[in-house]
């Protein structure tokens, strides 16, 4: 479900949060850009190293988190758009396919206005799997101008999988463009029957349905050969998932 939102605006009830200390702040200064692909692959590699982000005036910020098979993950984010005309894109792709459970928890928080913030987030999950996403968007009484954009997108390939989403939106301005959408479903048998027709074999089908699926997160990834490798290593997990999902 997306939708635009204009809300009563109360913004008596708006509280400025605490703020994140120590280890794994990232401070990004006026007019400077910080982007990091990060790839949590086994269970030693299953957190962040940064908790909190705050992006001062002009600065752009690009992360992405994958989180391949076999990997239990809790990753929370928070993010404040410190300086005016900021920017942030978060993204993300979890790929589960036997018993693991990954969450993701992110907060972004529009302290000043003429900020942009955009979430992408799409996850794949099959055998007894759990997979989670929070994401909260706040907006501060004095961030007007401010465009926040937020989706999550789940695909289902066994009964026994579970997805829980739910994007939040809390906004005290209101001079803004903001939207959130949520989805969970399962592969397109039309899709798949129209590329069996074509002799296509059903494995194969699904594969690439799946592909095509995570796509938009991965071509975000500006450097060529990063992505790249991102989109080999993509591969071979999803058809892993196939494999497990559909043995014969």
């Amino acid at each position: 479900m997306a939708q635009d939102k204009k809300p009563f605006i109360d913004k008596g009830h708006y509280t400025r949060e605490v703020r994140p200390s120590g280890d794994g702040v990232v401070s990004v200064p006026s007019g400077e850009s910080f982007s990091k692909v990060f790839i949590l692959d086994t269970p030693e590699t299953a957190s962040l190293p940064i908790r909190s982000i705050e992006a001062g005036e002009g600065s752009k910020v690009d992360i992405c988190i994958i989180v391949l098979p076999g990997v239990d993950a809790d990753i929370p984010l928070d993010v404040f758009l410190d300086g005016e005309w900021a920017q942030i894109s978060l993204s993300g792709i979890y790929l589960c396919d036997k018993k693991e459970n990954v969450s993701f928890r992110t907060q972004v928080h529009h302290v000043k206005g003429n900020c942009i913030s955009d979430q992408k987030f799409n996850g794949i999950a099959s055998g007894k799997a759990s997979a989670s996403f929070f994401g909260r968007i706040v907006v501060a009484p004095d961030a007007q101008k401010t465009e926040a954009y937020q989706s999550n997108r789940n695909i289902l390939l066994s009964y026994d999988a579970k997805v829980n989403t739910k994007p939040q939106l809390e906004i005290y301005a209101d001079d803004v463009k903001c939207s959130h959408g949520a989805t969970t479903g399962r592969l397109d048998e039309n899709e798949q029957f129209y590329m069996r027709s074509r002799g296509i074999p059903e494995k194969e089908a699904m594969v690439l349905q799946m592909i095509s699926f995570i796509s938009p997160v991965i071509d975000h990834i500006s450097d060529p050969v990063l992505k790249e490798d991102v989109s080999e290593r993509i591969e071979k997990a999803i058809r892993g998932m196939v494999k497990y999902h559909c043995p014969r």
